[in-house]
């Protein structure tokens, strides 16, 4: 595998979008940047939980894995508290599955920022 590949791969991962501006698709990148991060902040708008690993329960650690997705999203929260989910809120799940789904769709950000990286995608 070539180092710039995986450069690209957890560039993507860390920071929506920087993996296809260091493969020069500026447009690209920036649009998934824009998208993925305004998932976010509205899912903390709503009241949504970042999940933490937890082995109390299974879904809880798909929760985890998927709000890992989001890389420096994830990291920020754990050192300044937000994204601890507010129950009371008629739109928490909403907002729980906006974060998830933000970290999700970064995982599939960051692998098309790879395989464009390894020549397979333009």
């Amino acid at each position: 595998m070539k180092a710039k590949a995986i450069t690209t791969l957890v560039l993507g991962w860390f920071i929506p979008g920087l993996g296809h501006i260091y493969t020069k698709k500026y447009w690209r990148g920036l649009t998934f940047f824009l998208c993925i991060s305004a998932m976010a902040v509205l899912g903390l708008y709503m009241g949504g939980k970042v999940y933490s690993f937890q082995t109390e329960n299974p879904l809880t650690i798909l929760g985890f894995f998927s709000d890992l997705g989001y890389g420096a999203f994830y990291f920020l929260s754990k050192l300044i508290p937000f994204g601890l989910g507010d129950l009371k809120s008629t739109s928490f799940e909403f907002g729980t599955a906006y974060i998830s789904g933000a970290g999700l769709l970064n995982y599939l950000t960051a692998l098309d920022s790879f395989d464009i990286a390894m020549g397979k995608k333009q």
